[in-house]
């Protein structure tokens, strides 16, 4: 099998990396790690494309450790077990790609194995770490940033393949991957097998990979999340599980997908049916703790009920709308009746006073009195 081209351009050295100088340049912190033999396990939180893999690798290679690497959307608890139990003469670090595919369970299972130093584990996302790791977890591991490649850096990369590439299609292919060397020099490659020579045209011709067109910032990502929500809007459950199931195949996260249905189950079903708020978390829940692939079963059970579910947008429409007069009008006086009254002097400056539970008259600032908002 050929090795994929951004395989074999992938640095092996520190000096020979591009990019993430704040990581990697003099004096900064995972240079100083690897100059001065620290281990320690870690998290590299970055879009696709910006050099986690390689700084991983990097970073195990030059302080002489056992590298084992997974997968978390592949990766079973067993195949964690592997690694652990494989004996080795130097220090085992364990890189789990894209870890935030892993559920709390999995999670779990590895943190008195990193606690004890038994392995050093280097994390490696997309999601900000915050809300996808375990606390504890996280709390065992430093984090480092990474950004995307500069205009720049993707010239130096894309001028180590040594091709010839215009100066029009160089521009076009650095704008296209946004800063994610793997997809430019992937994209690169594939034109290079279609046709003899680079162009923004054989590019473009080049770009029909599916995986490629479905960049999660790109188009293709917007379009496809777009058409599931519209579908499901519309009562259609057939045309939303299709491009759930193209989302999954794709490669999207599956908690984006269940975080955009409980966002509807509150904007588009709302009054007409509460208990699909109810049923949305649930799905969530199932994502977290279940995963890929069991948990597109999930997914797809909650689509179909969102999509059935009836439709109301009338608890979304008074928020949008109170929302656009506290824009307009500022911070407007607060009626005395529904002010909090926690001492004795603002009691005597009448806070709270005259409040009724079940008062006829409508506690919105003077200056708003008689709007309606929620509509039934």
């Amino acid at each position: 099998m050929k090795t994929p081209l951004a395989t074999q351009l992938r640095p092996r050295a520190l000096d020979d990396f591009i990019g993430q100088e704040h990581l990697v340049g003099p004096g900064k912190p995972l240079r100083k790690a690897i100059e001065q033999g620290h281990m320690f396990s870690f998290l590299l939180w970055g879009p696709p494309g910006s050099g986690k893999t390689t700084l991983a690798k990097i970073y195990a290679e030059s302080l002489g450790a056992n590298f084992f690497e997974l997968s978390a959307v592949s990766a079973k608890k067993a195949d964690v077990e592997k690694v652990i139990k494989t004996e080795s003469d130097s220090q085992k670090i364990l890189f789990l790609d894209e870890i935030h595919r892993f559920n709390k369970a999995q999670q779990d299972y590895l943190l008195p194995f990193v606690e004890s130093g038994e392995i050093v584990l280097i994390g490696a996302t997309t999601e900000n770490p915050s809300f996808e790791v375990i606390s504890a977890l996280l709390s065992r591991c430093r984090v480092f940033v990474l950004h995307e490649h500069t205009p720049d850096d993707m010239r130096v990369i894309l001028t180590a393949t040594k091709m010839y590439i215009p100066d029009d299609a160089m521009e076009w292919l650095i704008a296209m991957a946004n800063g994610d060397a793997r997809q430019a020099l992937t994209m690169l490659e594939q034109t290079k097998e279609l046709y003899t020579t680079i162009t923004v045209e054989h590019l473009k011709e080049a770009l029909q990979s599916k995986h490629l067109r479905y960049d999660k910032k790109g188009e293709e990502h917007y379009n496809t999340i777009s058409a599931f929500i519209k579908s499901m809007r519309a009562s259609q459950p057939d045309a939303a599980v299709y491009y759930l199931a193209r989302m999954l195949d794709a490669g999207e996260d599956p908690k984006f997908i269940a975080r955009r249905m409980v966002v509807f189950a509150s904007e588009d079903i709302g009054m007409a049916q509460p208990t699909a708020l109810v049923v949305a978390n649930e799905v969530f829940r199932s994502v977290e703790t279940i995963g890929l692939p069991e948990c597109a079963i999930n997914l797809a059970h909650g689509v179909v009920y969102l999509a059935e579910s009836k439709k109301d947008r009338s608890a979304y429409d008074a928020l949008r709308a109170a929302e656009a007069d506290v824009k307009a009008h500022g911070n407007l006086s607060i009626p005395m009746e529904v002010r909090n009254a926690p001492t004795a002097l603002m009691k005597e400056l009448g806070y709270g006073e005259g409040y009724e539970m079940r008062s006829k008259k409508s506690f919105l600032p003077e200056k708003l009195q008689g709007k309606k908002y929620y509509k039934k």
